[in-house]
């Protein structure tokens, strides 16, 4: 079904605010060496099986638009071979509903036929393919398409911590990763454009908000800000020999001439989302007794927004969407950051940032990162955070279960609470067609 002209501009529209959720789709294909598992969250959690009833679910919300991420992996599970069927069921189901698909392209992980993964010295010509054979397939229905998520934390997991591919485990193999991903990120969207330019490039990444306590680690703390902000200051050009982290880079193996080439042509930030999360985004950088650097994560409080907010918006002065949030526990205490965060929504667009949309993440439980290289059941690596809890039940299958927190949403989307203040003064509006130019700089 092709959606009216009215579903293909809604995402764009100027006094819009964009309450939306998403389904966890973390995608790593590769089989851990010791347990011989991978980690693909829509097996793990039955989407594949249950998509239809869960996009069903989604509809309830009452949301006009989530993000969806679709699985390059089997999309095209060799260079030559395409398969569709899954991700055209799963988009029209979506449009059927009512609800735009904000397309995630690459959520971490790469189908295995692609050897080294990131640092494959064709992965940025890979993913461009990919993303040119995407939308030449979903012209016309999808208008806002994630290149890839947390560019940051990929680098991270891919190049520092060694848990994928290509199980880099040094400060040179984050920025080896992390310069290969910008530059597929650079591609991907100059193909989406090739194919539709009025097609809107969702940049979405983690963040993170570094503190400090210790006079001697402020400048490791402003170091690990910065790195923060890399990937989006890579492709926005913003890296040059005057940039907080140039002699840094430079010092782990990047080389002059691929830092000057982002700057070169560099691309527009039509939206950023940023990701953020109570239990995860507050670090804070200390020394343990026996003086060696140490990160801890207290729980933060709902200011965590409005500082994040206000940071992103002061840098790149572009428009924001929470692309994720969530907690982790009981229904009371996820009731306790929805209504504490959105506060803090409120505040920021009451000042003039404009933040054009909210996204509760996960809709329903996740399974944790750590079920690849582990051996208990998925049901014990179970976190829910949604407003549907995952309940494995006696025969095996993941019930979805609603909290109370599926009407609370449901009653904020429809406007029949209204905790937010929806619309903003008119100066913090965005103009007609704001967010369909993403072109390249």
């Amino acid at each position: 079904m092709l959606p009216t002209s009215s579903a293909l501009t809604r995402l764009t529209e100027p006094d819009a605010f964009w309450w939306a959720t998403g389904i966890e789709d973390t995608f790593i294909t590769a089989p851990h060496p010791r347990t011989g598992r991978t980690l693909d969250e829509y097996e793990l959690t039955q989407h594949y099986e249950r998509w239809h009833d869960d996009l069903g679910l989604m509809a309830e919300l009452g949301v006009r638009c989530a993000r969806y991420g679709i699985p390059w992996h089997r999309i095209q599970p060799s260079p030559t071979a395409w398969d569709w069927r899954f991700v055209d069921q799963a988009i029209d189901r979506m449009l059927s509903l009512g609800i735009d698909p904000m397309v995630d392209l690459v959520h971490y992980g790469l189908p295995p036929w692609i050897e080294g993964a990131f640092l494959n010295p064709d992965y940025p010509k890979y993913v461009a393919e990919y993303a040119a054979r995407v939308a030449e397939r979903l012209r016309g229905k999808v208008r806002w398409y994630t290149p890839l998520n947390e560019p940051r934390i990929t680098a991270w997991y891919c190049g520092r911590l060694g848990w994928w591919p290509p199980y880099q485990r040094s400060w040179s193999g984050f920025v080896a990763v992390m310069l290969s991903i910008c530059e597929g990120i650079v591609a991907t969207v100059r193909a989406l454009q090739s194919v539709d330019p009025e097609i809107v490039a969702y940049h979405v990444d983690a963040t993170d908000l570094y503190e400090t306590n210790d006079p001697a680690l402020a400048k490791e703390t402003e170091r690990r800000q910065a790195i923060v902000f890399l990937a989006l200051d890579l492709i926005s050009g913003k890296v040059d020999p005057n940039h907080a982290l140039w002699d840094w880079l430079r010092a782990h193996g990047a080389a002059e001439n691929r830092l000057q080439e982002f700057s070169q042509r560099p691309l527009a930030l039509p939206v950023i989302g940023i990701n953020l999360y109570p239990i995860f985004t507050r670090k804070q950088v200390l020394r343990d007794a026996k003086g060696r650097l140490r990160i801890a994560m207290p729980y933060a409080k709902a200011d965590l927004v409005t500082r994040l907010g206000r940071l992103y918006f002061e840098r790149y002065r572009a428009p924001l969407m929470i692309s994720e949030t969530a907690t982790k526990g009981s229904v009371q205490r996820r009731q306790d950051w929805l209504t504490q965060s959105l506060s803090a929504v409120k505040d920021l667009r009451a000042g003039g940032v404009p933040l054009v949309g909210y996204t509760w993440w996960p809709m329903f439980a996740l399974v944790t990162w750590a079920y690849r290289q582990g051996r208990r059941p998925v049901d014990a690596h179970l976190l829910q955070m949604g407003l549907w809890d995952l309940d494995p039940g006696s025969t095996g299958s993941l019930n979805r279960v609603r909290t109370p927190l599926v009407t609370a949403y449901q009653a904020i989307v429809a406007r029949k609470a209204e905790p937010v203040g929806l619309l903003a003064p008119k100066s913090n509006r965005l103009a007609p067609g704001a967010l369909t130019n993403s072109a390249i700089a």
